[in-house]
């Protein structure tokens, strides 16, 4: 529970702003470390796996979709896991550009060992605040983005890859 004291200046607000982007960081980095720990792949390969289990057949662009990512991420996860032999690729009968994606039984074993949420602490944390509480941190968290200049596109990078 966050401790309600009344900060005195702009700089202990933004000392304490600073320290409560500090332990964000820190519950996310340790949970995937947790994950990693636990069954050897990264919390994005986890979370692929996941989505790939939950939607049998999915394609590269809906995995990408689903994941929030950029197709090419997506890509490098599923070729790893193929690598892995933790999904298999189908390729599509009628357009052999398109391929479907499966989890294997040996991926089916390891998802029963990851300690949840697939997706991360933090994407499961915001579906948990209320719609107004996420606008608005929505809305202040773009602010500090403009003010950091930050490329925009670092939003498609899995959180396990940061």
């Amino acid at each position: 529970m966050p401790r309600n004291i009344a900060p005195t200046s702009q700089s202990t607000q933004s000392s304490q702003a600073l320290r409560r982007f500090r332990v964000v960081f820190n519950a996310v980095r340790s949970h995937f470390k947790q994950v990693e720990k636990q069954v050897g792949l990264g919390g994005a390969q986890v979370w692929a796996l996941s989505v790939i289990r939950d939607q049998p057949g999915i394609g590269m662009g809906q995995l990408a979709k689903s994941m929030d990512v950029h197709q090419s991420t997506a890509s490098n996860l599923v070729r790893v896991l193929e690598h892995k032999e933790l999904i298999r690729m189908n390729k599509d009968e009628t357009d052999k550009r398109h391929v479907h994606l499966h989890v294997t039984p040996q991926a089916m074993a390891l998802l029963t060992k990851v300690p949840g949420p697939f997706e991360g602490v933090l994407p499961a944390a915001l579906d948990q605040l209320n719609p107004l509480t996420l606008q608005r941190l929505d809305q202040d968290l773009a602010e500090l983005i403009a003010l950091l200049r930050a490329d925009e596109t670092a939003g498609q990078l899995p959180l396990a890859h940061l």
